[in-house]
């Protein structure tokens, strides 16, 4: 379906029922395959053919669905995690273990930070942390003679701060490393990053994907562009025999299109198990189908919060990158011309104080930890997730406490201000 327009591939991609088949993916809710052969069965553990014999590596559900993300993002091979943490570690230390290095970008979601900077530091694996807004010289002195890769998110959460692919994807390559990028909050209905110089894309199909609430999952994409075999002494784990599959070298066996996903499902899904469930791949396939349709109503409703927000006199700052002005406006028009995302954050005059008594007057917009979901939440950091932080800490941080995060839901925008003005007047 690669000539199809993003619209149809939400729709149709990933499964095609033959005569008389069910319509819809089905559910194969099992943990094992039967198999007429050891010689059979055999083949599968060798790699020499495809197939599936155990849930915790692979499952025809949870592969239709990974077929259709990688066809909306324009890969040649996907595979579904359980989480989008999971993820962003599978795609990492897919390439870089002891003693290895990574350079990333400051604005990146806080667990992601947390697993970089403390658990996969644990591990061997050090990262070198740049500012979004770093010049080229600064980011090619980050680099490292082991530096395996380079990670960022095309809107950073929750700083929304917009990728720079270009200044990313040219510095990377220079560096013969492959560029990670975490998709989640533009999703391919308003970002590619392959088109823009990434390599590898990450998701957490729990957001927009998903956009209901229902599953908690995840997704990897390899845009099969990135030549392993031209860098095989920075790639050992890709370019010299695995002794645990006898002595397949990936990227000589499955090529650039399948080398890097074949390794993180033989390998890493083997090792680690962080298997998607069929029942959370069913939900999340019924979420793509009207991703594109929702992702629309989600920026037209974050714009129109924006721009009321912006002209309120009990508001101190907004942030959106589709408001002329905003830092990253221009970046945004480059990268993702048909809009960002639904999510908005800005502060309430009087700051904390005033931002907690803002949040406990909204009646539409629940408070939650979650965002991108069809139904609009709201949450003030500074009294949750980052309740244990001073005042300093918490603008030391990047998050004042002033700050509220909102996410736009797919309600009417009419009624989506009217309860952010309610709940203003009683600051």
């Amino acid at each position: 379906m690669s000539n199809m327009k993003i619209e149809t591939k939400c729709v149709q991609s990933g499964y095609t029922p033959g005569n008389g088949e069910p319509r819809q993916i089905p559910i194969i809710q099992s943990t094992t395959f039967k198999y007429a052969t050891s010689e059979a069965m055999g083949q599968l553990f060798d790699l020499e053919a495809s197939g599936y014999f155990y849930s915790r590596l692979q499952n025809p559900t949870c592969d239709y669905v990974a077929a259709k993300i990688c066809d909306l993002e324009g890969g040649t091979a996907a595979m579904l995690t359980s989480s989008g943490q999971a993820a962003n570690f599978f795609a990492v230390f897919n390439i870089a273990g002891n003693g290895d290095h990574v350079v990333s970008t400051s604005a990146i979601y806080g667990g992601t930070y947390n697993l970089f900077a403390v658990t996969m530091k644990r591990m061997g694996v050090e990262f070198t942390f740049v500012s979004p807004d770093c010049t080229e010289e600064e980011l090619n002195a980050a680099f490292r003679p082991n530096t395996k890769a380079v990670f960022g998110e095309t809107i950073a959460n929750p700083a929304l701060a917009i990728f720079d692919f270009e200044k990313f994807s040219k510095a990377a390559h220079a560096h013969g490393v492959p560029l990670i990028v975490d998709n989640t909050f533009a999703t391919p209905v308003n970002c590619r990053p392959f088109e823009h110089g990434a390599d590898i894309v990450t998701h957490s199909t729990t957001k927009y994907m998903d956009g209901h609430g229902a599953a908690v999952g995840g997704c990897i994409v390899d845009s099969g562009k990135f030549d392993w075999l031209a860098h095989a002494d920075k790639f050992p784990g890709l370019c010299t025999p695995d002794d645990s599959y006898h002595g397949i070298t990936y990227a000589e066996k499955f090529g650039l299109a399948g080398a890097y996903i074949t390794k993180a499902t033989a390998q890493l899904m083997r090792d680690f198990g962080c298997t998607p469930a069929p029942q959370s791949a069913f939900l999340l396939n019924l979420g793509l189908e009207s991703l594109h349709v929702r992702m629309a109503r989600h920026c037209e409703n974050g714009q129109a919060v924006a721009e009321y927000l912006q002209q309120h006199d009990k508001i101190a700052w907004v942030n959106y990158a589709g408001l002329p002005g905003n830092k990253y406006y221009d970046l945004a028009q480059k990268y993702l011309p048909q809009g960002t995302c639904g999510v908005v954050s800005f502060g309430v005059k009087g700051g904390r104080k005033a931002a907690e008594k803002f949040m406990a007057a909204l009646k539409l917009c629940a408070i939650e930890t979650h965002v991108a979901d069809a139904r609009t939440c709201c949450l003030h950091p500074a009294s949750a997730t980052h309740r244990q932080m001073n005042e300093e800490e918490l603008i030391a941080a990047g998050v004042p406490g002033d700050l509220v995060r909102l996410s736009c839901g797919l309600e009417s925008k009419d009624d989506l201000i009217a309860d952010l003005a309610q709940a203003l007047e009683q600051v």
